[in-house]
């Protein structure tokens, strides 16, 4: 798979063909724009190539149409990556370093998707009714705090890296307790469906004291 940035040589090979055979190549960007790279023939008009640098990421049309003998049209679709970490913005509690450390091991090649990713959970489920300092972006000014914030989401990261970011699901969160607010995760008589966030991440806030974080309402969540 290309990645952004990446030049390379469009072919189409031609058969039947003779010298009658002409070849274009209209390529369509994932924004819908499109560009008519020039267009070279060989082998008497049997093989026609063309330069394409992908600039964007998503998926690229290449329409071949084809004249003369071996008259035809041919779609290629490519997919291009985006350059890694492109894109990524918002706030993150922990950094890959952090995320390494935490593992005892190499982190994922997309652990800043990841970190981030986890961040935004922690931020839409677990800290909307919190109070903390925060500075100017938003981040933890404690050092207690922020380390607690870089310990929950690394630990969401390692869960996703257990059960798959696709399914986020395991065994049933149960009776945490984060200052006043009580998280109940599951549903049945018994609490044994399946849970979405780590346990270790609920851990790690209710270990902090009230003086530095607390939540300013009591919730079950089911």
């Amino acid at each position: 798979m290309p990645d952004v940035g990446d030049l390379v040589t469009a072919s189409l090979t031609v058969d039947p063909y003779d010298n009658t055979t002409d070849a274009a190549l209209v390529v369509t960007l994932p924004d819908g724009t499109t560009v008519n790279p020039p267009v070279t023939g060989a082998g008497g008009g049997q093989t026609w190539t063309a330069p394409v640098t992908y600039t964007q990421a998503g998926v690229w049309l290449l329409r071949w149409t084809v004249t003369g003998t071996g008259a035809s049209v041919e779609n290629q679709r490519v997919a291009v990556a985006p350059t890694p970490g492109a894109g990524l913005t918002g706030r993150v509690y922990a950094t890959t370093t952090q995320l390494a450390n935490y593992l005892q091991a190499a982190p994922p090649l997309d652990a800043a998707r990841l970190l981030l990713e986890a961040s935004r959970l922690l931020d839409r489920d677990f800290l909307i009714p919190a109070v903390y300092d925060v500075d100017d972006d938003g981040l933890p000014t404690d050092a207690e705090v922020a380390a607690a914030f870089a310990e929950a989401v690394c630990a969401q990261v390692e869960f996703w890296g257990e059960v798959g970011p696709e399914t986020d699901i395991s065994g049933p969160l149960q009776g945490v307790t984060i200052g006043s607010v009580s998280i109940q995760y599951g549903a049945g008589e018994n609490r044994s469906g399946p849970s979405y966030y780590a346990p270790k991440l609920a851990r790690a806030l209710a270990s902090l004291p009230s003086s530095k974080f607390r939540m300013t309402v009591s919730t079950g969540c089911y």
